[in-house]
């Protein structure tokens, strides 16, 4: 896909939704970090539904760890794998209390070491929380990037060092968003809706859906 196109993309992209952001619900950086370890594996609209209450109660590292895992266990218990996320949520709380003043770091080094916390929500964090020009690859990203040929790559890291390359720097910030939420809502694993897609004519997708 050449450069003029992948502009197009982006700039058709940004006017039907000129402010894009994460589906999880949050107010501070913790929030966010907590809410996105949640969400592995699991629907953002899941996450919220726990976090809205847990929120309520303990919104920081230190009231999670007065809460204690067992507590933490008993508003997450409706999500996935929720007992070794309460484990990493709470092993991060100490590590942020002891290590950085009960504070999100703001560097993907910082951010890696914590318990929970790979690339991927890293690059969440730094992005969203921190307004860094992040790609955060999730499943809905690399199968869009993939299909509609804004890259060719065949693993999360390489699809991501592709897109930091390929998308223009003035989209660079918004783009992982845009793309999570075309894959989620329009370009779909099993039947793409093709034919409501406002970048049909830019995809190189060759097998486009006709209804």
């Amino acid at each position: 896909m050449d450069a003029g196109k992948r502009r197009r993309i982006f700039e058709r992209l940004q006017a039907a939704n000129p402010s894009p952001t994460t589906e999880l619900h949050y107010r501070s950086p913790f929030e966010l970090l907590v809410a996105v370890i949640l969400s592995a594996q699991t629907t953002d609209k899941g996450v919220n539904k726990a976090t809205e209450k847990l929120f309520k109660v303990a919104n920081t590292p230190q009231a999670i760890l007065k809460l204690g895992e067992q507590g933490l266990k008993n508003y997450i218990k409706t999500i996935g794998l929720f007992n070794s996320k309460a484990k990493n949520i709470t092993a991060t709380c100490r590590l942020l209390v002891d290590t950085h003043k009960g504070k999100v770091p703001d560097s993907r080094e910082a951010l890696e070491a914590l318990p929970g916390v790979g690339r991927k929500t890293a690059n969440v964090i730094l992005n969203t929380a921190f307004g860094q020009p992040t790609i955060a690859v999730d499943t809905h990203i690399f199968r869009v990037a993939n299909r509609i040929g804004l890259a060719a790559a065949k693993t999360p890291l390489a699809l991501e060092k592709q897109l930091l390359k390929n998308v223009p720097k003035a989209y660079l910030h918004d783009a992982h968003h845009w793309l999570i939420l075309h894959g989620r809502y329009v370009c779909t694993a099993r039947k793409p809706r093709c034919p409501s897609c406002i970048i049909r004519d830019l995809c190189e997708y060759p097998d486009k859906a006709e209804s």
